[in-house]
């Protein structure tokens, strides 16, 4: 543990200095952040859902990424340098990608291909949702749509949309377009994203109206709103305009034309140009919202730009060149703050970060990977996991251990705290430290120590490969953690980082060992959210792009833990028969243990105040703060340019 603290020490002295040598032309560096108790949205009015893809993201360094040529779409960018020099900084924002560079920048405009990236620019300022929760209120507020309401027995919804919208070529988005989006995710199940859910759930999707459209239900779902129309976490389903789409082939459509206007959205900016480490929107003064009453957004230009190593981009945002990073550590985040002190985060005052985030961080096995198959040894590794060893170094006391796989919000909180109390969740249990537990596991599978401190069966070492993704700094960090500690305990583990559309790739279709990863997150209010991610009905075999259950958990049990979430699933929110039914799955989670809860997860999430204000704080909270969700509309309708050139 010394030698873990003392690598975090001599790399946090030498972000400050590198940070100090950037103010002179040179470059600088981030790192993990801080956890707040903070309000969780309003249970009366915040339902579940399963996310969306990804989720998430935080600033890291890509495998790389300072070595490869952006070939741009239009005019080429040199890496780590973006088109801000001799732009108009009062009319351009400049923003840092979420998820890492692009590997095909031209084949990413397809919203509904699985895999495909939305985070930069595509999901924040061209396509828009219908709803947007605010976690700050715990209310929907609407956006395309102006309600969506159940019968009484919640199986058939009505959604109104907001009269006057428009696509960016003057076409009016009406009732027809969701019916034919829906549609065409129904008839190509299971293979775009969300088309599980909606063959699942929609009997029949009808247009009553331009403005009207009828949606009849397989059976009674409480949540389909949220689910899938309300930007519950990160995203939501998207619309397509049918004029463009129909006769395309939802699967292979690239939806990439700049000259033609594709992609196409209803948003207020239109794609200008795209490279993979640099993507530029040009505003639309014809849009729709300013009828309808909504601001033009101020930004002329819009750009996500992709930097490379976190240095470099820590560094630009020292030097007035990027106006919202994505998080960082409690080191970065003072070191940058000393060079730029117009840089401002959720909190002005420790801890900082806006936590947490809805996606708490979990070490995750694929179940049909042996010896991971067997829940005996994933609970060695549990025992193995030292939480606070990995809060102190990996996250320099910024965040909180898990007690669950859920996010720490009051409402979850209280059904894990009645779970505890009724023995169904094992607490202490799962925060052991004990790797005498872990090695007589080990020993009682016919594992031995080779000469060189590894266990050994058969003569095969006991090897793990432990993956995470490029720009995720974060889990990095405690991937590290855990390959010193098994080590130390006799598997031979390793870490490496892959890019964030392999790292996708291989989770969906089961071509994993074991990662550091966040793919629980769901359920904010009431547990089914991210319960259905262990649905057993999701079941696919390993190679087959999964929709749920990307783990791969089956058996018996593993059954019996989803026919419990889907009774769970039916029943009204509030339901006093859910916490029952709660702690009898959890009983079964304990035994099993198929994704083992680590911490927290905290974001710190600096913005530059020099040409922008308006970003929302602690202080000033009329929405989340996370850039890369799909609520950066809202955003929007708040920045305002200070008119510093």
């Amino acid at each position: 543990m010394q030698k873990g603290i003392r690598i975090i020490t001599i790399l946090s002295l030498l972000v400050i200095a590198v940070m100090i040598v950037a103010a002179c032309g040179g470059e600088a560096t981030p790192a993990p952040a801080a956890p707040v108790e903070q309000a969780a949205p309003a249970e009366a009015t915040v339902a579940e859902a399963a996310p969306a893809e990804a989720t998430e993201a935080e600033a890291a360094p890509a495998e790389a990424a300072a070595t490869e040529e952006a070939t741009a779409t239009e005019a080429p960018v040199e890496e780590a340098a973006p088109t801000a020099e001799g732009s108009d900084r009062s009319k351009t924002l400049i923003m840092d990608i979420d998820g890492g560079r692009l590997q095909d920048p031209e084949g990413v405009w397809n919203p509904y291909v699985p895999g495909n990236r939305r985070d930069q620019g595509f999901h924040q300022v061209c396509l828009e949702p219908l709803f947007i929760l605010n976690y700050q209120t715990g209310e929907f507020m609407p956006w395309l749509g102006e309600s969506f309401t159940s019968n009484d027995t919640l199986d058939e919804w009505t959604l109104t949309l907001r009269d006057g919208v428009k696509w960016q070529d003057g076409e009016p988005f009406t009732a027809d377009d969701v019916v034919f989006t829906i549609q065409t995710l129904i008839d190509n199940a299971p293979d775009l994203g969300d088309s599980a859910a909606m063959k699942q759930w929609v009997k029949s999707v009808e247009m009553v109206d331009d403005l009207t459209v009828k949606f009849t239900l397989n059976e009674p779902n409480p949540r389909f709103q949220l689910d899938y129309f309300a930007v519950k976490i990160w995203g939501s389903i998207n619309m397509m305009p049918k004029h463009i789409w129909e006769g395309q082939d939802p699967l292979t459509f690239k939806n990439f034309d700049l000259a033609a206007g594709l992609p196409m959205c209803t948003g207020p900016y239109k794609l200008a140009s795209t490279s993979p480490t640099e993507v530029t929107w040009k505003r639309d003064d014809n849009w729709w919202g300013v009828a309808a009453g909504f601001k033009l957004p101020e930004p002329e230009t819009i750009i996500w730009t992709w930097a490379g190593p976190p240095e470099t981009r820590a560094a630009l945002m020292a030097n007035g060149q990027l106006d919202s990073l994505m998080d960082i550590t409690l080191g970065a985040l003072q070191a940058l703050q000393t060079q730029n002190p117009n840089v401002i985060t959720w909190f002005a005052d420790p801890p900082f970060a806006w936590v947490p985030d809805p996606c708490s961080r979990t070490f995750e096995f694929n179940n049909s990977v042996a010896p991971w198959d067997d829940p005996e040894m994933r609970w060695a590794v549990n025992y193995l996991i030292d939480r606070e060893k990995i809060v102190q170094i990996a996250y320099e006391n910024t965040t909180l251990a898990s007690r669950h796989f859920f996010p720490a919000y009051p409402p979850l909180d209280a059904m894990v705290d009645k779970a505890i109390e009724a023995g169904a969740w094992n607490l202490d249990q799962l925060w052991t430290v004990d790797p005498a537990k872990a090695a007589e596991i080990f020993e009682s599978k016919g594992y031995t120590k080779n000469a060189n401190g590894f266990y050994e069966k058969d003569g095969k070492e006991l090897t793990m490969d432990i993956t995470t993704h490029e720009a995720f700094i974060e889990k990095q960090r405690i991937a590290q953690v855990l390959v010193e500690d098994f080590q130390a305990a006799g598997i031979n583990a390793s870490t490496r980082n892959e890019a964030g559309s392999t790292w996708d790739e291989n989770l969906n279709n089961g071509t994993f060992e074991t990662r550091m990863g966040w793919q629980t997150c769901g359920s904010v209010n009431e547990p089914w959210g991210s319960m259905e991610q262990f649905n057993a009905k999701w079941l696919v075999p390993v190679g087959e792009r999964a929709s749920y259950d990307r783990w791969r958990w089956s058996g018996p049990k593993a059954e019996e833990f989803g026919k419990l979430t889907d009774e769970i699933g039916s029943l009204p929110l509030g339901d006093p028969k859910i916490q029952d039914l709660f702690n009898q799955a959890m009983t079964i989670y304990m035994e099993e243990l198929p994704v083992i809860p680590v911490t927290q997860a905290k974001k710190i999430i600096p913005f530059d105040t020099t040409y922008w204000t308006g970003w929302p704080t602690y202080d000033n909270q009329y929405i989340h703060p996370p850039t890369w969700w799909q609520h950066f509309p809202v955003i929007l309708q708040n920045l305002t340019a200070t008119g510093a050139q």
